[in-house]
């Protein structure tokens, strides 16, 4: 790769949560919908698509605005958001662009001659007598479209349930014919919301939103968030319409779950919503999905895994890293930017974002300005995460902070393992350097500064030596 590749993979300015990856010709292009630093809302901005070499998930490229808020004659006056979209190619060879805006529930479609052109209102999904999916009696609100196209069917997958919602009854997949829009076959549920999952193996992880759809050679899967909120779960079958089966957690976008380096109820980040799909590319399964930052809802960043697809079919669940599609543990020399945090958490275990008094990831400025992140808030007893790391003969960190503290960090492999060097800081307004002799032991390792002192502190990046 040109360089190493970090979570979040965007630039750290950059706001695409709900990341459908999808790999046409030898790019993986990633589509989702478009949130804005410190915003108030979800999705509110139009949106974009990032693309990169499959050969190089270090080279993401901007691929601009590919289709905006306005485009839809349902919004032309741009009251309403985009919410998580997907794109499908269809059986003419052109990509359709599935969507719905959040005050609305019809799916509508866009359409362009290229992965990541500028695509155009195509229409509605609807009935062959022309009422629009969504609007007939009887039909559930639609929601987080997903897409796959075999020959002349596109099979469509949505749905949203909210905890204790009895008129949503789970996920639903509608079968369109060769013009994309027209409904082949009706709507038929695949997986129970809450209110209907008793006695079956969902109980627990039911459907809540963010439907992504896969094939794996003769077996589907269906990746969705689940009642918790904060993990993507997936289902199997060997039909995309029907006898899907609960196959467990793929991610937690707060390692919940996870028991490798911590106990398995453990938070090791503030979740919340989740929603993303996988991808093979280039030999490698990757699961993307979100993170969020700003101790906010509403400014979230997407990030990816590499996952295994087992003999079975089962995906075993996965850490949350910081570098996810590096390939492999980051070099333990040079600097790195300490946005790239995937752990952040106090000795007040939370798990849902709004936690009183957490570190945060955040940046200065406002929203489109190219400003790097950094972490905030780090107070007394709060650590940041890095995983991980190939360390060799690393005998020095410098760590970048600022802020009203006066303490030092601890440097350690473990989040509560032995202290390994301390690095002590001072009241700084400004960008200061503060350096500490450290004793890591050669191998690959995970990195973790806790704060110990009055006040708080903010790192903007860390120099391994």
């Amino acid at each position: 790769m040109i360089k190493q590749a970090f979570n979040p993979y965007l630039p750290s300015w950059e706001y695409v949560p709900d990341g459908e990856p999808h790999v046409f010709g030898d790019r993986v292009y990633v589509y989702g919908s478009h949130d804005f630093f410190n915003g108030w809302v979800f999705c509110p901005g139009d949106y974009v698509c990032y693309s990169a070499p499959v050969n190089d998930l270090s080279d993401w490229r901007y691929e601009g605005v590919i289709y905006t808020r306005f485009s839809d004659p349902i919004n032309q006056k741009g009251r309403m958001v985009l919410y998580a979209p997907d794109v499908t190619q269809g059986p003419d060879g052109r990509y359709y662009l599935y969507y719905v805006y959040d005050k609305v529930s019809i799916v509508s479609v866009a359409v362009c001659d290229s992965p990541a052109g500028k695509y155009e209102f195509y229409g509605y999904v609807h009935y062959k007598d022309g009422t629009r999916l969504g609007e007939r009696p009887g039909d559930e609100p639609q929601f987080d479209p997903a897409v796959l196209t075999e020959g002349d069917k596109t099979y469509l997958y949505t749905g949203f349930c909210g905890n204790g919602d009895k008129s949503r009854h789970g996920a639903m997949v509608t079968i369109l014919g060769k013009d994309m829009l027209t409904i082949e076959e009706e709507p038929r549920f695949i997986v129970p919301g809450n209110m209907y999952s008793k006695g079956s193996d969902f109980e627990g992880h039911e459907f809540f939103e963010a439907s992504s759809i896969r094939k794996v050679k003769d077996t589907y899967y269906f990746v969705y968030s689940s009642i918790a909120m904060h993990e993507l779960c997936y289902a199997t079958s060997k039909s995309p319409v029907k006898d899907f089966k609960y196959g467990g957690v793929i991610v937690s976008n707060t390692d919940l779950h996870i028991d490798t380096y911590k106990a398995a109820d453990m938070p090791a980040a503030l979740g919340a919503n989740n929603h993303g799909g996988f991808e093979l590319i280039n030999g490698q399964y990757y699961i993307f999905y979100h993170r969020h930052t700003n101790n906010t809802w509403y400014s979230r960043q997407g990030c990816a895994e590499k996952i295994k697809i087992l003999e079975d079919g089962s995906i075993p669940q996965v850490e949350i890293t910081s570098c996810g599609l590096n390939g492999g543990p980051l070099k333990g020399k040079g600097e790195y930017p300490a946005y790239i945090a995937c752990n952040l958490f106090t000795d007040k275990p939370a798990i849902y974002i709004g936690a009183e008094n957490y570190p945060k990831i955040m940046q200065d400025g406002g929203d489109g300005d190219e400003n790097p992140g950094y972490i905030f808030n780090l107070h007394n007893n709060a650590s940041a995460g890095f995983k991980y790391f190939d360390f060799k003969d690393t005998k020095k960190i410098t760590l970048k902070v600022r802020g009203y503290a006066s303490g030092y960090f601890e440097v350690k492999t473990k989040w509560d393992g032995e202290v390994l060097g301390k690095i002590p800081v001072e009241f700084e307004n400004f960008w200061q350097e503060y350096s500490g002799d450290v004793n890591i032991p050669d191998g690959i390792h995970a990195l973790y500064f806790t704060f110990k002192g009055n006040g708080s502190a903010s790192i903007l990046s860390f120099r391994l030596e």
